[in-house]
């Protein structure tokens, strides 16, 4: 069974490629709002589940204002 943070993160995976792939004019604001996750084994670099969520909200409204404009 996949965690909530599993979900979120193949998400974003999903939202990723499509942006990829049907909306590469996009590509270039990837690298403005990416989120830096956490390295390393230690507690303090756990992934915030609601950082994720954000981040796949911010990913979708991208792509919803992009359409909406074209």
């Amino acid at each position: 069974m996949m965690t909530n943070t599993q979900k979120l993160l193949t998400k974003i995976s999903q939202k990723t490629i499509e942006i990829k792939t049907n909306y590469p004019e996009l590509q270039k604001y990837l690298d403005e709002t990416r989120i830096t996750l956490p390295q390393g084994d230690t507690e303090s670099s756990e992934i915030d589940n609601e950082e994720l969520s954000n981040y796949l909200n911010s990913l979708d409204t991208m792509v919803e204002k992009y359409k909406s404009n074209t």
